[in-house]
C-alpha cells in the first residue's frame, strides 16, 4: 500500500475529511515542534503553537489551493501563528536554554566527549538565539529543517536569491557569535 501524499490528505480535509487531519499531525507534529521550539526556546510555548497551528489549518482548511507543498502552507501558519502570540504577549517571550539543552544534545561515548558535545551545542544555542528573528527562522528553516531554498522562499515571502543571501548572512552571523561565545567560556 502506498502512503497518500499530504497534498491529498490535505485536499481531503479541505473537502469535508476531517478524519484526515490525524494522519497530516502525526506526519508533521514533531517536525513542527522542533521549528518552533528553536524559534522560542520554550517548550511549553512550543507545544501550544503546534495545537493552534493544527487548529488553524482545520479553520482555514478552506483556503489550501495545494498549489505548493502542504509543509510550505503549515509553516505560513506557524509562522503567523508565533506572530500573532508575541504580538499578542509582547514582552513575555522568555529564553530557557538551559531547560532546552537535553532536548539537543546527544549521547556521545564517553563522558569527556558528552560534556564537550554539550558545551559546544549550548554555545550554538547561545548563539542562534543572538541572531534577529528573521536570521534564526531562516536557518531553522534551511539548515536544521533541512528545506530548500525555495520552500523558505515561499514561506518568507520572497526571492530565492534572497533568501540564499539571507542564508549566508545568518551563518556568517552565527559563527560569529559563536567564536564570541566560545572566547568568552574560555576567559
Amino acid at each position: 500500500m502506498t502512503a497518500i501524499s499530504d497534498q491529498v490528505l490535505m485536499q481531503s480535509v479541505r473537502d469535508g475529511e476531517l478524519d484526515k487531519l490525524g494522519v497530516l499531525f502525526e506526519r508533521h507534529h514533531g517536525m513542527l515542534f522542533n521549528f518552533l521550539l528553536k524559534m522560542t526556546s520554550d517548550r511549553q510555548l512550543s507545544e501550544d503553537l503546534t495545537q493552534e497551528v493544527f487548529v488553524r489549518i482545520l479553520k482555514y482548511r478552506h483556503t489550501y489551493r495545494g498549489n505548493s507543498q502542504f509543509t510550505t502552507w503549515m509553516f505560513q501558519i506557524a509562522r503567523n501563528a508565533r506572530v500573532d502570540h508575541f504580538r499578542k504577549y509582547s514582552g513575555e517571550e522568555t529564553v530557557k536554554k538551559d531547560e532546552q539543552l537535553e532536548e539537543f544534545a546527544a549521547s556521545g561515548p564517553s563522558p569527556r566527549e558528552r560534556l564537550e558535545r554539550e558545551q559546544e551545542i549550548k554555545l550554538l544555542h547561545g548563539a542562534l538565539q543572538q541572531l534577529s528573528e528573521e536570521q534564526r527562522e531562516v536557518l531553522v528553516l534551511s539548515r536544521f529543517h533541512g528545506m530548500k531554498y525555495e520552500q523558505v522562499a515561499e514561506i518568507l515571502n520572497c526571492s530565492t536569491g534572497a533568501i540564499k543571501a539571507r542564508v549566508f548572512r545568518a551563518m556568517q552571523d552565527l559563527k560569529q557569535h559563536f567564536n564570541s561565545l566560545e572566547g568568552e567560556k574560555v576567559s
